[in-house]
């Protein structure tokens, strides 16, 4: 099953996954394509990566559980939106297909950011429809596509999947943050299933409770509830589970100076356990769904 193309993604693991449970990090991309062409402060681009959460989750393949991870910055075209949710004032002319803009496109951080978080413009100009496409076709897509394919093939392979979609969180909640308040300290770990639509209650309180029992403050659906990808795919009722994790950036890396600190090892110890427990329970209602056909 691996895969690699350069800029774009790469997928890790057996062709063969011995397990039933996906993991994908869509925003820890660090290759910044040569057209991008933003003028806002390379550091405070820099902050919108969810740096090194593949790292944390590297030892996802080993265990047998894929992992597929952007090599591009969501800065650029953000995976975790959907397509519909293209703000209109990006663009230096209409777009000609349908659009919907949600809060985040209204606040310039949609599919394609306008703003870069506070507040600085994000280009000194305004993006042609065909640069949009471009970055569709060549990146957006692909890393759907991708990640698409290896749920299939593993759904296929096992008749459920257990998709855990990776993400960091900034310690302090920034302007227009989903508190709504600035200053904010934010939980060690937030879970998001869409107030219960992407995945079991059981599975849910599978990680909830192993986070917690390895020493983690851990909130539900606040502030981050999962956005377009854990909808995307997500399918409960036809054993397509998907939980949004968000790790506090704290426990793992200075903020400012983008470096690793001394708790990014202890963090992904903790991560290979959790790992180890998810897999552990999706094999098991594996068996018993085989046990009761």
């Amino acid at each position: 099953m691996s895969d690699l193309v350069p800029g774009v993604y790469k997928v890790e693991g057996s062709r063969e996954p011995s397990l039933p449970v996906i993991f994908d990090s869509p925003h820890s991309g660090t290759n910044y394509p040569p057209d991008f062409g933003f003028i806002a402060p390379s550091e405070l681009v820099r902050r919108a990566e969810d740096a090194y959460v593949d790292e944390l989750f590297s030892a996802a393949p080993a265990r047998g559980a894929p992992l597929v991870s952007a090599l591009f910055p969501r800065s650029y075209i953000d995976p975790n939106r959907s397509l519909l949710d293209l703000d209109p004032e990006v663009l230096a002319e209409p777009w000609p297909d349908e659009i919907a803009p949600g809060e985040k496109a209204r606040l310039g951080h949609g599919l394609i950011w306008r703003l870069c978080p506070p507040d600085e413009a994000m280009y000194d100009r305004k993006l042609s429809v065909e640069e949009v496409r471009r970055r569709i076709d060549l990146y957006w897509k692909p890393y759907h596509a991708a990640l698409k394919r290896v749920l299939d093939d593993v759904h296929h392979r096992f008749g459920q999947t257990w998709h855990i979609n990776c993400h960091s969180m900034p310690a302090i909640s920034p302007p227009n943050s989903p508190e709504g308040a600035t200053g904010v300290r934010r939980a060690e770990i937030v879970l998001g299933d869409r107030d219960g639509s992407t995945c079991s209650a059981e599975f849910l309180a599978l990680v909830r409770d192993t986070f917690k029992k390895l020493g983690y403050q851990v909130k539900v659906n606040d502030p981050y509830k999962g956005v377009e990808i854990v909808r995307a795919y997500s399918d409960p009722l036809a054993g397509r589970h998907a939980l949004q994790i968000e790790i506090n950036r704290a426990l793992y890396m200075d903020e400012q100076g983008f470096e690793k600190t001394a708790g990014f090892a202890e963090l992904q110890a903790n991560l290979t356990k959790l790992i180890d427990h998810i897999g552990d329970y999706a094999l098991s209602q594996v068996a018993a769904a085989k046990a009761a056909e």
